[in-house]
């Protein structure tokens, strides 16, 4: 069911999520009936995942024509190649959990507009939760408002990542990451499915996340769900481009500027002519959220800022409690450069 409250594209993507969790859910009644492929090694599609794009796709275009289409299994075949409205879609995450009955998979349909994630949804049809966004409006689970975690303990953190499961991955870089980052945190979780992983940090429900290898459908609609909550995401180094280059982290303010310093010496694009430090981002970051900040700052990371402070570098040192206090400033662009004629440019900061 859509609800009038929400972006009118926004409620033709939760109608396409519910139709695509609804064949899901009948699938799962007798999921070794299911037809199963393999794409690569370790690597499933089953006739739910195409059932479920294309019941998406039928929604989206029947109410929106001119729209592209990027899905996972289909890729960019259907809809209009040169809209700027291009909605990116993975009809059914967490494949492999579901083939086996494991009950961690959801539907993610995000809506990019000229390149910017504008509306998500990500569905769990198995709790039939409902995780929504639209830019600038806050993120929703069930029609209620979420928030990333208020928890600014590295070591008092639960952080969930992806394991590397193809032949061609680095397996030994990601267990020197795990002996590196185990001993500093509460807890390490490997669900399974990255937007959903996504969506729990945006609703506090785990402190950060992490994983190589991901794909834009992965994470597209999961991304605007934690910025919208208040969270950060970037890739390794804490810059912003993560959508394309198969690296994501993401987090509430303060743990995720404790968990670049320890993530960029593992990042594919750290260490290349002495770029700038990944703590002098995180200070960039912090610094540009500050009231009074230069409007022309740039940001390293693409994501709404809110309560965010100067974040320790040590995972371990406690918060001062000068800097526990929230900062009412959200901003919304990575640079933010006033018009010449002095009224406020689209997506400048505001104060709250």
């Amino acid at each position: 069911m859509s609800s009038p409250n929400l972006h009118p594209m926004l409620n033709v993507a939760v109608k396409a999520a519910r139709a695509a969790g609804a064949i899901i859910n009948r699938a799962a009644l007798d999921v070794e009936a299911v037809r199963i492929s393999q794409k690569q090694v370790n690597d499933f599609v089953t006739e739910v995942d195409h059932a479920s794009e294309q019941v998406i796709i039928e929604t989206l275009l029947g109410a929106y024509p001119g729209h592209g289409i990027l899905a996972e299994e289909s890729g960019a075949q259907h809809g209009a190649k040169d809209s700027d409205y291009v909605w990116i879609i993975d009809p059914l995450d967490g494949t492999t959990n579901f083939i086996h009955g494991f009950p961690v998979y959801c539907v993610s349909i995000a809506l990019s507009v000229r390149g910017k994630i504008e509306q998500a949804v990500i569905y769990d049809p198995s709790r039939n939760d409902l995780f929504t966004a639209t830019k600038g409006r806050g993120a929703f689970m069930n029609e209620r408002r979420i928030r990333v975690s208020k928890r600014t303990r590295l070591s008092e953190c639960l952080v969930s990542t992806g394991f590397p499961f193809r032949s061609g991955d680095n397996f030994k870089q990601y267990l020197a990451i795990m002996a590196d980052m185990m001993p500093r945190m509460a807890g390490l979780r490997r669900p399974g499915a990255a937007a959903l992983d996504l969506a729990y940090v945006a609703a506090g429900f785990t402190d950060a996340f992490f994983e190589t290898g991901l794909n834009p459908w992965d994470v597209a609609a999961g991304s605007l769900l934690v910025t919208e909550a208040g969270g950060l995401i970037g890739n390794f180094t804490g810059e912003p481009d993560f959508l394309e280059q198969r690296e994501c982290l993401a987090g509430a303010p303060r743990i995720y500027g404790q968990m670049v310093p320890l993530l960029a010496k593992y990042s594919k694009f750290a260490g290349i002519d002495d770029k700038m430090r990944a703590s002098d981002r995180v200070r960039a970051v912090s610094a540009a959220a500050r009231p009074g900040a230069d409007e022309s700052v740039d940001l390293y990371a693409r994501s709404t800022v809110t309560e965010l402070t100067a974040a320790p570098l040590d995972g371990e040192a406690p918060a001062p409690a000068a800097a526990a206090a929230p900062v009412s400033r959200k901003l919304t662009r990575i640079r933010r450069d006033a018009p010449a004629d002095g009224s406020p440019s689209e997506g400048d900061a505001s104060a709250k």
